[in-house]
């Protein structure tokens, strides 16, 4: 069939290399525009825009899909069906209407569970033993369209934003080729979704990366590996911002936000209900690298001191 796609992140990157070696014909690639990032916080192309240079695909960055420009430009590819995966803008009723067989969405949750924009992370914070990819046809409502189907995958205790995503990629992939294949050849029959059911993943803000210290040790260790990579759990220790990458539970107990312990493998934290370890940070003095807690420690005596306790989030 002939395929347009719609995509940004690296999810969405996985998803496009994978069509482009299939047999389908891509006739062109929709991806946001470039953004700030990094350091020097220079516009940089999304890893969509990137694998879709390589493959010398036709991109289209438009801020909106309802521009008259992009309009006419869609209805020249004349797609079959717009596979869209982590988009991030919305699409309009006129886009959805415009392919053969409609748009067909590759989502990172089991629908209806966790709707929107931060599916895989929602997950991992809410405490969800499993998640999974479902492969759905797209309405005008938020994941709210019928699903073809659905792969699942379990969230193991030491997976992150990022490996729960990896292990996405595979699934929504080998799930998105047979349901192309199921509708190419006329048997493809979504179901429509239990709206009752329904929950919802909204966009994440900076809010959720602060450290409430008065929740659970294991609510703040799945919020940690939930975010290491988008937007690292962060607190305030004397004054020093602090990115937390990696931790665990730890043992004891006592007024959250207090050192209970340092030592050279973990910086010790009590929590609402526990206490937390830190192996892995990031502060915002010196260079600003990630190190190791006994790396932190060496260069850092005075600021980790058992008694020491992270200012309140804010």
């Amino acid at each position: 069939m002939r395929l347009t796609f719609a995509g940004t992140p690296e999810f969405a990157a996985h998803i496009l290399e994978g069509l482009i070696q299939s047999a389908h014909d891509l006739t062109g690639v929709l991806t946001q525009p470039q953004r700030k990032a990094g350091r020097g916080r220079q516009p940089r192309a999304s890893p969509v825009k990137r694998m879709a240079d390589r493959a010398k695909l036709p991109v289209l960055t438009p801020s909106r899909l309802s521009d008259r420009e992009t309009l006419d430009i869609l209805t020249q590819w004349k797609p079959d069906v717009l596979v869209v995966a982590a988009y991030g803008l919305i699409v309009p009723a006129v886009v959805l209407n415009l392919p053969h067989h409609g748009c067909v969405n590759v989502h990172a949750s089991l629908l209806p569970r966790w709707r929107g924009a931060a599916p895989i992370e929602r997950a991992i914070m809410a405490g969800d033993s499993e998640t999974g990819v479902s492969i759905m046809l797209m309405d005008d409502g938020l994941d709210t369209g019928p699903v073809f189907g659905a792969a699942v995958c379990p969230i193991e205790p030491s997976d992150t934003g990022d490996s729960v995503s990896h292990k996405l990629e595979e699934l929504g992939l080998a799930s998105l080729l047979e349901v192309l294949t199921d509708i190419d050849r006329g048997r493809a029959r979504p179901t429509a979704q239990d709206d009752s059911k329904a929950t919802y993943a909204p966009k994440l803000k900076a809010g959720d990366a602060l450290i409430h210290w008065e929740r659970s040790a294991p609510e703040i260790c799945r919020q940690v590996q939930a975010l290491f990579s988008r937007m690292p759990a962060v607190g305030t220790l004397s004054g020093v911002r602090l990115r937390v990458l990696a931790a665990e539970i730890g043992n004891g107990a006592g007024d959250p936000g207090t050192l209970l312990e340092v030592d050279g493998q973990a910086i010790t934290v009590a929590c609402g209900q526990g206490s937390v370890r830190i192996r892995e940070l990031q502060l915002s003095r010196g260079k600003g690298r990630p190190m190791s807690a006994q790396a932190a420690l060496n260069g850092y005596p005075k600021l980790f001191r058992p008694g020491v306790r992270f200012d309140d989030a804010a």
